[in-house]
Parts: structure tokens; C-alpha cells; sequence
């Protein structure tokens, strides 16, 4: 499955420069991986995973595919974005296809870089992009309320459910709060209408990166404005993500041991794109299943809990329609056993049925017959 995550920030925040490293890494890899044909404003990440590359090792496989996430760099937004100023009409649009959002925020000083509200305050920022979003669903809200009014006057009973719904809906955004931090408030069948039915952009969890100066690294401990992002996000439940946008722009053309060694000079272990793509990959709840032998072995990505057809319908659809098993070993025992063979003579494999749910690092070999 790809996964879309919409890279937002105020001008001046490091958003383009961080673009421009995610944009450097997808060239890289349009080469060796599929699905790496880009659209200029749409950069194609693979997920870091070990593991692949030692099932590779061990089945001797010609080919190796990884999974991949895209990041999607959205028009510049300003205030009054909700209105249509600026590019707001098209930023907004753009959200609204993305299944997260990746909030780059300004925490270094520099005065040859203007900030567009006149000074480094991230909390700040983050809570101008809130409130536009929060207006635009707003807006949203209120068009479907009028429709939806007059079925209801009429009698129909869908019509009055869905007005509960939304004035309810309605309620909690003109506490001016972004819907995805009142999602147990909301309740699981709301949820369910608004990314069913509205789209809203306030409910799409977040990520919040923290774009430190070169002086600032490797996590940015002495930054008090990093320090004033951690306390929003931990108040939110939401992750962040401490990098350098400019360092991160700057390794991205060098040979792997000449990255390694700037990241060490830095103290850093691996680059902030790796952190910020893994970060990723976790938001949105997703599990690594893989496949493994002498032609190739590949990384999926399904989300947590899902069962054994619908992930065999990943790989191709008559999988899943024909489905009759799934042979599963966990990756670390397929190494240590030395390969399926091994692993199956020792009893390692187990046969598992349709009710089976999919573990993050499952090896899979799925038996089906159409």
C-alpha cells in the first residue's frame, strides 16, 4: 500500500530544503525500486528495514524491493489559507489527500532568514496551521448541515443520524481544537462518517518535525523552542522528529561511507530522513510482512490487524480470492534455522488459517488454489 504524508510548514521553516533531501533520496532509488516514477511535487521514500536485506542475504535472492512511503510537498500556506489567500485554496485541496501530515517547524535563529509572523516561535506556528484547518472543516461542516437539514425535516431517518453527527462534529470545532485531538470525545462511529463522508483535514494525525540549526545537533537538548515542541506534541500524543533540514539536504548526493562518517561527525547514528520515514510508517499503525527466496525478497506493508487473505491480496488479488493458508515464521527464526527447509524440519513453520492476523515481521508463504 502507498501511504501519503503531506509535508506543511510557514514559509521560511525549512520545509522546501527538507523536501529537496526526501526528493535527492527518491532519485536514488527510482533506479534499483518500482513505483519510483515521481511527480515533481512528490518524493517516494524507502522504509529503512534491516531485516530485508539479511532474508536477502540468506536466501541468496537476485532482487531486493523494500517498502516505501511518498511525502507530498504542499503549497505554502499563510493566514487566512481557509479563505483563499495565497495559495490556500490549493494547499487545503491537497491535504485532503494525504493520510497524515508532516508539520515542519522553524526552532533555529538565523537573521538572514526572515520568519514570516517576525520571530522563531513554533507553538505558534503550529497553531496558525491548526486554526486554518479547523476553518476549512468548518466551512465544510456547515455546507453539509444544510443539505442534510432538509432531508431530515423530511423524515429520513439517515438524514436525521447524520445531523446528529454533524452538529456534534460541529460542536467540538468551535472550541477551535483540531478534531484529532477529541477523537475519543468524537467516538469510533463519528470517525468513521468523517473519513468516510467529509474528509475533514483537522482529524489527520500529525507529525511534528523540529528543524534545528547544524549548531543545534544531534537532538537539539539545549533548544528551548525544541523543547516547546515536545511539550505541545506530548500533550497531543503526537510524535516528533528532531533533524537538521540542511544537513539532511547536504549528505543526500554523497557515497554511503562519506554520509556515515558527516552523521558521526555529528553525532548522529542514522540521517533525520531515516527517523522522520520510520516516524511515518508508525503513525499511521503499519506492519512489515515479507517474502523471501532466490528471485527476490520484498517488504509489504498492510496495517496492524490485518488477516491473512487480504495480505495475500497484496501480492496479487487471486492470492486472496483463493486463499487456503499461510505457512508464517517470524524473521529472526527463519536466520537462525539457516532457511525454510531448516525451519521446517525443525517445526518452526506453523500453518496458519483466514483468521490469522499479520505480525510486524512475519515471513510468509501463502498456499492458495483459484
Amino acid at each position: 500500500m502507498s501511504c501519503k504524508f503531506g509535508i506543511v510548514g510557514l514559509p521560511n521553516v525549512g520545509k522546501s530544503t527538507l523536501f529537496n533531501a526526501i526528493t535527492g533520496t527518491s532519485k536514488a532509488v527510482a533506479e534499483n525500486y518500482p513505483f519510483c516514477t515521481i511527480e515533481p511535487n512528490v518524493g517516494v521514500v524507502e522504509v529503512p528495514d534491516k531485516r530485508l536485506k539479511l532474508l536477502a542475504e540468506l536466501e541468496k535472492s537476485e532482487k531486493i524491493t523494500p517498502t516505501f512511503v511518498e511525502f507530498v510537498d504542499i503549497a505554502g500556506l499563510v493566514k487566512g489559507a481557509s479563505k483563499g489567500e495565497g495559495l490556500g485554496n490549493q494547499f487545503l485541496a491537497n491535504i485532503r489527500e494525504v493520510d497524515a501530515i508532516v508539520h515542519v517547524l522553524r526552532c533555529f535563529e538565523k537573521e538572514d532568514v526572515v520568519h514570516v509572523e517576525g520571530g522563531v516561535d513554533p507553538v505558534r506556528d503550529a497553531q496558525i496551521i491548526d486554526i486554518e484547518l479547523i476553518a476549512k472543516d468548518l466551512e465544510t461542516v456547515e455546507g453539509r448541515l444544510s443539505k442534510v437539514e432538509k432531508s431530515a425535516k423530511g423524515g429520513d431517518k439517515q438524514a436525521v443520524k447524520e445531523l446528529e453527527f454533524l452538529r456534534r462534529i460541529k460542536d467540538f470545532l468551535e472550541d477551535m481544537e483540531p478534531l484529532r485531538k477529541r477523537i475519543d470525545d468524537l467516538g469510533e462511529e463519528v470517525v468513521e462518517y468523517i473519513n468516510k463522508t467529509l474528509f475533514l483535514l483537522s482529524i489527520k494525525p500529525v507529525i511534528y518535525v523540529a528543524n534545528i540549526s547544524e549548531d543545534d545537533l544531534p537532538e537539539g537538548k539545549e533548544n528551548i523552542h525544541v523543547h516547546g515542541v515536545k511539550e505541545m506534541a506530548r500533550k497531543e500524543g503526537a510524535p516528533v522528529v528532531v533533524l537538521c533540514a540542511e544537513l539532511e539536504a547536504q549528505i543526500v548526493d554523497l557515497e554511503p561511507e562519506e554520509r556515515e562518517a558527516m552523521l558521526k561527525a555529528y553525532g548522529l547514528e542514522e540521517s533525520g530522513l531515516n527517523k522522520l520515514t520510520r516516524t511515518a510508517y508508525k503513525t499511521l499503525d503499519l506492519i512489515t510482512f515479507f517474502t523471501t527466496g532466490p528471485k527476490e525478497t520484498r517488504a509489504w506493508t498492510v496495517k496492524k490487524g490485518t488477516k491473512a487473505p487480504k495480505a495475500a491480496g497484496k501480492i496479487h488479488s487471486d492470492m486472496e480470492r483463493g486463499f487456503i493458508a499461510a505457512e508464517v515464521i517470524n524473521w529472526k527464526d527463519l536466520l537462525e534455522a539457516g532457511g525454510w527447509t531448516k525451519a521446517r524440519e525443525k517445526g518452526l513453520v506453523r500453518l496458519e488459517g483466514k483468521d490469522y492476523e499479520i505480525q510486524d515481521g512475519d515471513v510468509v508463504y501463502f498456499r492458495f488454489n483459484v
